[in-house]
């Protein structure tokens, strides 16, 4: 019994082993990279056709329609017509912190606790993650990575989605504070949905005062010269005081970010709502106070049973008519390689294809504190670079051919393409 048990070990082992993509981080970049007869997309709403770019050492050289003819020791790249584009960052994600949500060993973005700002989940990143591979194939090349679970988890940080371990994926650490603040309105499949009862109100109450409690608490610490004893917790907000750091506020609707706001007036730090469905109600409130919104679930139904079917799709228009700055986020994990389509559906419903390019680059960038080296094909920014035959935030004609991140080449393989690959081999169909 226990041989027969070590035998089934051991073949499952192998297998597993056996069946794992030959997929690894490219090397950096050695000769200089000259791009040329592309359309390129700046990521700023500037559109260069028939452009080149030049990227060496990881950073973008120039970028014109005129660049002058490289030399003899760089690698031309004529992409015939393609598209060039930024790399796509999405916000607000567990990739590479859940791999099957069914299952509990592969699930690491909670902590016990309901205030946690001191865990980080950068170092829980797995960089081996199956799903990472699926993003870049759609052009998403940075993430960040944000922790669940309590109201206020801990921090998140940008990765770069190629990468051998967590310290190498890092782009900005722990940029980021969550508060997950408690919803007004009960679960959707609680009876009596749309009403906000008295034992709702009562519980946000509750839990709201209890997070600013304690940021008022860590803001008399820190006011402090020296401590008796050093809280972790507090020190973790250290960063958020100084507006080193951003306080990401999860909430949809108006009642509850009005209070959002009301957190980033009494305590004086740069806050952003996540979420935000209900945002276009306020577009006003937020441009006032300079609150930049990360539109989540963009292809999902409204909040309220009165409002406009379409008004998820919509609500990305109104807020860039308002000049409110904002993103656009999927949440969860494998979701994400569909970011850059729902874009492509903002486009549709009130944005300019260039807007919605910018929703998911450079307002990204801009709302995650590294707009100054990426989010757009800018001369000194990384060279992270999405090469596609068609329209990247169109799903008819999006293919991506090529990617580089901070010059290096990615691979753009992944587990659906081998798969695909497989079974057209065994029905004969390659």
């Amino acid at each position: 019994m226990k041989r027969s048990l070590l035998t089934y070990i051991t073949a499952l082992s192998c297998s597993a082993v056996m069946a794992q993509e030959t997929i690894y981080p490219a090397p950096p970049q050695v000769k200089p990279v000259y791009l040329t007869n592309a359309t390129i997309h700046i990521g700023n709403g500037q559109v260069i056709e028939k452009g080149s770019l030049s990227f060496a050492n990881g950073k973008i050289v120039a970028v014109g329609s005129n660049l002058p003819a490289p030399s003899a020791d760089v690698k031309v790249i004529d992409l015939q017509g393609k598209h060039v584009y930024p790399g796509v960052i999405a916000p607000l994600t567990t990739v590479g912190l859940t791999e099957v949500e069914a299952v509990r060993s592969t699930n690491d973005f909670s902590e016990v606790g309901e205030i946690n700002p001191s865990v980080r989940s950068l170092v829980a990143y797995n960089t081996d993650s199956k799903v990472i591979n699926t993003l870049r194939s759609n052009g998403i090349l940075l993430a960040q990575v944000t922790p669940e679970g309590g109201m206020m988890p801990g921090s998140s940080s940008v990765v770069q989605l190629d990468a051998w371990n967590w310290e190498d994926a890092a782009y900005k650490a722990d940029g980021a504070i969550h508060f997950y603040m408690p919803s007004l309105l009960p679960p959707p499949a609680t009876p009596g949905r749309f009403s906000i009862t008295k034992d709702r109100a009562e519980e946000f109450a509750e839990k709201t005062e209890k997070v600013r409690s304690f940021l008022s608490e860590a803001k008399a610490y820190l006011q402090e010269d020296k401590h008796t004893a050093v809280n972790l917790k507090f020190e973790a907000v250290r960063k958020l005081f100084a507006k080193q750091q951003k306080l990401f506020i999860h909430c949809n609707l108006v009642k509850e970010m009005l209070v959002a706001v009301d957190f980033a007036k009494e305590f004086g730090i740069e806050v952003v709502i996540a979420g935000g469905a209900d945002s276009w109600m306020i577009a006003d409130v937020l441009k006032q106070n300079n609150i930049a919104v990360v539109l989540a679930q963009p292809h999902s139904l409204p909040v309220m049973q009165d409002d406009d079917v379409d008004q998820p799709y919509k609500t990305a228009a109104q807020l860039q008519q308002a000049g409110v700055l904002f993103c656009l986020s999927n949440e969860g994990f494998w979701q994400q390689r569909n970011l850059p389509f729902e874009a492509g559906t903002a486009s549709t419903y009130g944005l300019s294809k260039e807007e919605a390019l910018a929703a998911v680059t450079l307002n990204a960038a801009k709302i995650l504190g590294i707009d100054k080296i990426t989010g757009s094909l800018e001369t000194g920014k990384d060279a992270n670079i999405t090469i596609s035959t068609g329209d990247l935030l169109d799903m008819r004609s999006s293919v991506v051919t090529q990617a580089f991140i901070q010059g290096r080449e990615v691979s753009l393989d992944n587990k659906h393409k081998q798969l695909y690959e497989r079974y057209k081999y065994k029905y004969g169909l390659k």
